[in-house]
């Protein structure tokens, strides 16, 4: 069940983030819930194995590459995915340092309201 908010608290950061930067263009919701699927699948596949490969210009920039293999990621999810759409690796580099933020703060919320109960 935790998996599944999750999923749906990425969709709706896709879908709010779409609608602010001009260069993401999602479809629909299902497109956006689809996207954070892509998203999860690609970060736990690719990523481990991006990051090991460019293990040492990660070191020399002190973690900065990062944000390049992050948008890498977001740019190959475009590609995948018919329907999203993200223009270039700069837009990809804000998308995936707002996505971060977003994701964080939905997160959260989600855990004060937990709390309270």
């Amino acid at each position: 069940m935790k998996l599944v908010i999750k999923l749906l608290l990425n969709a709706l950061a896709v879908v709010i983030l779409s609608k602010v930067l001009s260069g993401v263009h999602v479809d629909n919701y299902t497109t956006a819930i689809i996207v954070a699927i892509v998203l999860s699948v690609l970060n736990l596949l690719v990523k481990p194995v991006l990051i090991l490969l460019t293990l040492p210009i990660t070191i020399v920039t002190l973690g900065l590459f990062l944000l390049i293999i992050n948008a890498l990621i977001i740019l190959l999810a475009s590609n995948l995915i018919d329907g999203f759409s993200v223009s270039s690796i700069w837009i990809a580099i804000l998308f995936s340092i707002l996505l971060s933020i977003l994701q964080s703060l939905l997160h959260s919320l989600l855990k004060e309201s937990k709390k309270k109960r």
